[in-house]
């Protein structure tokens, strides 16, 4: 069954967290070939991703800043007619990452959506990243984001379950 309830979510992956943790030593244990692992999560995220709305949700916006590059904010500028100085003076604040939006809620995101969808910067675009090779080592990003999107958390959960994880496997048992 589908999880979207936002606060649902982050009270179970917090009822979760050890649970996650385990699983995350498990998958970095090579029990299962990180390939395998990948292509499970690439199957499950375009299994999961339809069913939900990011438009009902766009928790994401509101909790995550993603780093902006140079290009990023060129594409970001240009999208919104501004020069890219201004878009900086005006809306983002660098950190030793990069640039990222000012405001805790990006400063663009109206009615849930965004106002600059199609310049958005490439790590709005990306998210999840569930799309992509290297899941294994992206899981420390994966379990923080399993309280934020729905899409992560549904997908975290029924990768355990296909993998068949209990948080306490037996050592002679293989999962493959």
């Amino acid at each position: 069954m589908l999880v979207t309830d936002l606060a649902r979510i982050e009270k179970l992956s917090k009822q979760k967290e050890n649970e996650n943790w385990q699983f995350r030593s498990f998958l970095r244990s090579g029990r299962v070939s990180s390939r395998r692992i990948d292509a499970i999560v690439q199957r499950l995220n375009k299994e999961v991703t339809p069913q939900i709305d990011c438009t009902k949700c766009a928790n994401c916006c509101k909790t995550i800043a993603p780093t902006l590059d140079a290009q990023d904010i060129a594409t970001f500028a240009k999208g919104l007619a501004m020069p890219p100085e201004q878009l900086k003076s005006q809306h983002l604040r660098q950190d030793e990452e990069g640039f990222t939006f000012n405001a805790k809620t990006c400063p663009f995101l109206v009615d849930n959506k965004c106002s600059n969808y199609d310049h958005r910067p490439k790590a709005c675009v990306s998210y999840p990243h569930l799309h992509k090779d290297g899941f294994v080592s992206r899981t420390i990003g994966v379990i923080d984001n399993c309280s934020i999107c729905p899409i992560v958390f549904n997908v975290f959960e029924r990768l355990k379950d296909e993998l068949r994880y209990d948080d306490e496997p037996s050592a002679s048992e293989e999962v493959f």
